[in-house]
């Protein structure tokens, strides 16, 4: 049963909470570091603006040049907010020292326990699922997990992103966390010898190559698929109902997520405003724009999918601690470069 469903009362009150906060911080500027590209995003600066008054500079940038900038500004940053994806990128924010542990109510009530920083440098505020898509002409048996991709049966089959990719190290460091080291790196060596082609591209070339022919069984986020039966995406969406997919391990942990999310920068010089911000990422509406806008999963329980995210089905989505999911990503990229998935 998935846990993505419509507006309760409790997420309504937690808004109204959100508003009032964002209403005390209405002044200044917030000073907004982000590796999130979308175009629609724009939504959720203006409306933030137009409800607080609080005007947002942008830079933006790839996730790691945008945290050695705030590294080697220093004390002297103006930063006052980080957003990036995935756990691993804003695991590296925190272990270089560019963010800061910050104490909210309001986003220790709206946002999910598993999704949120140890020490609260970092919380979600979107997710994707990385689940197994399949050529329907040729798979009848599609792996159910994570695990079963690893299965001889399905050698010269797989395709599957580099090892250099922030999925595919936290898609490894998450089995560490599951299932064992040991059964990781057996996972990892077995995929190796059922790739179909090297390990290339991003997401939406793992569903090219399904409708091309080169790959039975690919691995993806969510959003691409989405994004692809919401508007056209060359090479897959005019084929699209030859893909078929599966939420991977719903009889045990579920399907693994990615997180988009974001803390506040070690020495903001605003730091009032950048706690109302990311409470404000919190707030139904904004969850809603990451969902309607981007083909994401909210992170927050009852917010309404738009409508291509809730074409995917229902589903259990693993809630292990992506905390110590991230303490393994060491570990999972020495078990790809010893397998030599390139």
């Amino acid at each position: 049963m998935s846990r993505f469903a419509s507006t309760s009362p409790l997420a309504l009150a937690a808004v109204a909470l959100v508003a009032g906060t964002c209403a005390a911080s209405a002044q200044g500027e917030l000073n907004l570091y982000s590796s999130r590209h979308y175009d629609t995003d724009e939504r959720l600066y203006s409306d933030f603006t137009e409800a607080t008054g609080i005007k947002i500079n942008r830079i933006e940038g790839k996730a790691d040049e945008l945290i050695a900038r705030i590294k080697a500004e220093g004390a002297n940053s103006p930063a006052d907010v980080l957003l990036t994806v995935d756990t691993s990128r804003l695991t590296r924010a925190k272990d270089s020292g560019v963010l800061q542990g910050i104490d909210s109510e309001v986003l220790e009530a709206r946002i999910p326990a598993n999704l949120q920083d140890s020490d609260n440098n970092w919380f979600g505020f979107s997710q994707r699922a990385r689940i197994i898509f399949f050529d329907k002409n040729d798979v009848s048996e599609p792996p159910m997990d994570y695990v079963s991709l690893a299965d001889p049966k399905y050698k010269g089959m797989v395709c599957h992103r580099s090892s250099s990719n922030v999925y595919s190290q936290t898609l490894l460091a998450s089995i560490i966390e599951n299932h064992g080291e040991e059964a990781a790196r057996e996972w990892a060596k077995g995929m190796v010898e059922n790739f179909a082609r090297d390990p290339q591209g991003g997401d939406t070339d793992q569903l090219r190559g399904i409708i091309s022919g080169e790959c039975d069984i690919s691995v993806a986020n969510t959003y691409y698929f989405a994004r692809a039966m919401r508007i056209d995406v060359s090479g897959v969406t005019d084929s699209i109902e030859q893909i078929g997919w599966v939420f991977p391990a719903q009889d045990a942990e579920g399907a693994h997520m990615n997180l988009s999310g974001g803390g506040v920068a070690a020495n903001s010089p605003n730091r009032d405003n950048a706690i109302a911000f990311l409470e404000y990422l919190s707030s139904d509406l904004a969850q809603q724009y990451f969902s309607a806008g981007n083909d994401e999963f909210p992170a927050v329980e009852g917010v309404a999918l738009s409508e291509s995210v809730a074409k995917l089905g229902e589903f259990k989505a693993d809630d292990v601690e992506l905390s110590a999911v991230a303490g393994n990503l060491a570990t999972a990229q020495k078990i790809f470069d010893d397998v030599g998935w390139k």
